[in-house]
């Protein structure tokens, strides 16, 4: 069997020594890849003039794994965020947002396991009809939804569901208000709830579900949503079980996925070995997962979870007083 090769792009700030961390940790968990090392933003803007080059772009579709750092897209006129672009470009219509307490984080909740699943393309952030007036004073933005876009993420969410032994699918939708689009994919949900009897199937207005998930995030188990939403929605998650720093996303498409920290770059602690790396580590117990190398993701997401547990040479934000190299090391040393 030919050898896995996976496009790593280390990205800006901290995403250096994060994915530095995650990669030592696969090497010592037995994973036998080979890497390609390419650039996208700040780190590819000063050595090629471009956020996204196409070699960059060349090598993902070549691989078709990526594993990938935080990126920074400059602020201000004419900058596309990168991620949007990548998820255009390589159809990643699924954004899949896992968050699982880790005792001794000083989260909130203790028995946290919720699965976003985000349609990744449509909806808010389209970018279509994105106009200002010539006086500045109005501003106007389209907001799109198609069936078969509302029809792949509510079928990519039950087949997650199914696959991993879980029992309940939340739609969660705006459909009193945006009767036209959120309207569309409750009733695109409903249909495709129909075919997965063995699911438990419920709806809940947005606004509800954040309540829910503040008050009794246990009654959640899958969640699937327009794009917008599901940003809003992951995050809040991933404040249920300690912040960004411990969950990891991943963009799914027919051709391709990227896995991915879900944190900004944080400039003000880079080079300093500071960063906590749990997030970009989840991120490639994902990308095993994906690989069908279930075992080895759940021995180092054993380990993770024991030098949580134990506080042995954590990070700053999980209470130690260590930096990552520190971290690494002590999840090495249990595998």
């Amino acid at each position: 069997m030919a050898k896995q090769t996976i496009t790593v792009i280390k990205g800006d700030g901290i995403g250096p020594s994060i994915i530095d961390s995650a990669l030592e940790i696969l090497t010592a968990a037995g994973c036998d890849f080979d890497y390609e090392f390419v650039d996208a933003g700040l780190a590819a803007l000063e050595k090629t003039g471009e956020l996204l080059p196409q070699e960059t772009i060349d090598t993902i579709a070549r691989n078709k794994i990526t594993l990938k750092g935080p990126l920074t897209t400059p602020v201000g006129e004419g900058f596309t965020s990168i991620n949007v672009t990548l998820r255009k470009q390589f159809g990643l219509y699924a954004n899949v947002r896992p968050v699982k307490s880790f005792v001794g984080t000083k989260a909130r909740y203790e028995d946290i396991d919720i699965i976003t699943v985000r349609e990744n393309t449509q909806g808010m952030y389209s970018g279509l009809g994105q106009v200002t007036s010539e006086d500045g004073n109005e501003a106007q933005a389209m907001s799109m939804i198609t069936r078969e876009g509302a029809e792949k993420i509510v079928t990519f969410a039950y087949e997650l569901a199914v696959r991993e032994g879980r029992k309940k699918v939340t739609a969660v939708h705006k459909a009193n208000i945006l009767k036209s689009t959120s309207g569309l994919f409750l009733k695109v949900a409903r249909e495709v709830a129909e075919r997965y009897p063995e699911i438990e199937s419920t709806e809940m207005i947005v606004d509800a579900t954040c309540m829910k998930l503040v008050m009794s995030p246990e009654e959640f188990d899958v969640i699937v949503t327009t794009n917008l939403f599901g940003d809003i929605l992951s995050d809040l998650c991933a404040g249920l079980v300690g912040g960004l720093g411990m969950a990891p996303g991943a963009n799914i498409g027919e051709t391709a996925a990227i896995f991915e920290a879900v944190h900004g770059s944080a400039p003000d602690i880079a080079g300093k070995n500071l960063a906590n790396p749990t997030s970009v580590i989840l991120a490639s117990i994902q990308m095993l997962e994906h690989l069908e190398m279930g075992d080895t993701a759940e021995r180092i997401r054993s380990a993770v979870a024991d030098v949580i547990k134990t506080g042995d040479r954590t990070t700053r934000d999980l209470g130690g007083n260590h930096g990552t190299t520190d971290f690494t090391q002590a999840v090495i040393d249990r595998l």
